[in-house]
């Protein structure tokens, strides 16, 4: 079967590491194509085109050749260009990014395209790179939340999960990382009201579905963060996230 070129495909950079003395194999996340990766060759002599383009939480459009039946495990990539926009984050937006590209390569699998979450994606790079100010926090909550939906990993938020049962909407849940919803109790770090968590479902089936979880968000995000990085950290596996545990040393600092 002939190689399949694939071009103008909007994309960003989640990680790079050497390949050999002058080139680079790139895990890239592309709107069209999922989670590809790519060896870009030569990337690394500084007189490559490459070289000031494949950086992280940058939007970029990228060509490159798919041989045969697609199966090889890396394409090369044959052109980039920055798209252009905004800068590179900085400080605690940067390591809000960083963490957010190690969740993708963990949990999304190659080929798998999620078109709704690169858009939302390319919507959290421009936060990142603004002055956020208080949107930080519900703008990475909602990524999870879409995140685990768009893998199959969360439950239904307008249910116990154990019994299928509606949510009382006065009553306090949580979420656990092997029971899904569950009744609250003393013991239990954060939880939301039934009502609360039926409005993250709702928001989630809604047409405009990150705009509208966004929103649904903003109020609970802080008890959101446990509930979610434990339910996160239990389906990437061991170990420790890298960037969260970069975080917990710089905090104990």
């Amino acid at each position: 079967m002939a190689a399949r070129r694939v071009t103008d495909e909007p994309a960003f950079i989640l990680h790079s590491y050497d390949w050999s003395e002058s080139s680079l194999i790139l895990e890239a996340f592309t709107r069209h194509q999922g989670r590809v990766a790519l060896v870009a060759k030569g990337a690394k002599k500084p007189s490559s085109n490459f070289r000031p383009v494949l950086l992280p939480l940058q939007p970029l459009r990228l060509a490159f050749t798919v041989a045969g039946d697609g199966e090889a495990d890396i394409h090369p990539l044959k052109g980039a260009e920055w798209v252009g926009g905004h800068v590179m984050p900085t400080g605690d937006a940067l390591l809000s990014g960083l963490y957010l590209n190690e969740l993708l390569l963990r949990l999304l699998a190659r080929a798998d395209p999620h078109a709704a979450l690169f858009d939302a994606y390319a919507g959290v790079a421009r936060v990142l790179a603004s002055e956020h100010g208080d949107a930080l926090e519900p703008v990475l909550r909602a990524f999870e939340l879409l995140l685990l939906r768009e893998v199959g990993l969360l439950p239904a938020l307008d249910l116990e999960t154990a019994t299928l049962g509606a949510l009382a909407a006065q009553a306090r849940y949580t979420l656990v990382a092997e029971g899904g919803l569950r009744a609250a109790t003393d013991a239990d770090r954060a939880s939301l009201s039934g009502a609360q968590w039926g409005a993250l479902q709702q928001a989630q089936e809604a047409g405009t579905a990150y705009t509208a979880l966004l929103r649904a968000v903003a109020p609970v995000a802080a008890e959101l963060k446990p509930q979610l990085r434990a339910l996160l950290q239990y389906h990437c596996g061991s170990p420790l996230l890298r960037t969260r545990q970069l975080m917990i040393d710089l905090q104990a600092l």
